[in-house]
C-alpha cells in the first residue's frame, strides 16, 4: 500500500471528510432523539403540575399562560374543578444556583398559598444542593401550606423562615428565589 503524501490539500481533505462524517452522525442521533426528549420533558412537567396542585379536573396545559420576569418566561397552569379555580402551578427559576440555573414548578393556592413544590430541572452538588429535591430530603415540605405574607421566604441566616439544606445554604437561597419569584409573578398578574 502507498503511503499518501502528507501536504495541505490532503490533510484539508481529510480534516473535511471526517467533520463531514461526524456532523452527519450527530445531526442523525439529534433527529432521532428530539422527539423522545420532549416527550419527557412534556411528561415530567405533567407530573410536576398534578404533584403541586390540589384536585383538578382540566387540563392545565391547555389552559396555561406566561408572563416576562426578571429577563425570562414564568408559564402558568391553572387547575380547575368544574370551572372553579383550585389552584395554579408556576414554573418558575432561578440562575443563583450554586451549579447554575434552577427550575421548580410552584403550586400556589388561589389566595398565594403555597400548596406543593416540585424541582424540575437543576445541576446542584449531588449529596448536597440536589437535597432540594423531594426524593433526596425534606427541605421542600417546609413550604407546604405556607403563605408568603406570614412566612418570609428566605434563609434563616438572611433573616427568614426557611431552614436551609445543611453545608447547601446558596442551593437554599437560590430555590426561595425561585419560590418568591413565581408568588410575586403570581400576586402582580399571574391570576387569571
Amino acid at each position: 500500500m502507498n503511503k499518501v503524501e502528507s501536504t495541505f490539500r490532503n490533510m484539508v481533505l481529510t480534516l473535511f471528510i471526517v467533520t463531514l462524517v461526524a456532523s452527519s452522525a450527530l445531526g442523525f442521533v439529534y433527529a432521532l432523539t428530539k422527539e423522545p426528549i420532549e416527550a419527557a420533558r412534556l411528561a415530567k412537567r405533567t407530573r410536576a403540575i398534578t404533584d403541586v396542585l390540589p384536585e383538578y379536573n382540566n387540563n392545565p396545559l391547555e389552559d396555561s399562560y406566561k408572563l416576562a420576569a426578571d429577563g425570562d418566561t414564568l408559564y402558568f397552569y391553572p387547575g380547575t374543578m368544574n370551572g372553579e379555580l383550585v389552584g395554579t402551578a408556576v414554573e418558575t427559576f432561578t440562575t443563583q444556583g450554586f451549579s447554575g440555573e434552577i427550575k421548580l414548578m410552584v403550586g400556589l393556592l388561589p389566595d398565594g398559598t403555597i400548596n406543593d413544590i416540585s424541582v424540575l430541572e437543576h445541576k446542584e452538588t449531588p449529596g448536597l444542593g440536589d437535597k432540594m429535591d423531594k426524593k433526596k430530603s425534606d427541605f421542600s415540605l417546609q413550604f407546604q401550606g405556607k403563605d408568603p405574607m406570614d412566612f418570609t421566604i428566605s434563609v434563616t441566616q438572611d433573616g427568614g423562615n426557611v431552614q436551609a439544606i445543611t453545608a447547601s445554604t446558596v442551593s437554599s437561597r437560590a430555590f426561595c428565589d425561585a419560590v418568591i419569584r413565581a408568588y410575586n409573578a403570581y400576586m402582580e398578574g399571574g391570576k387569571q
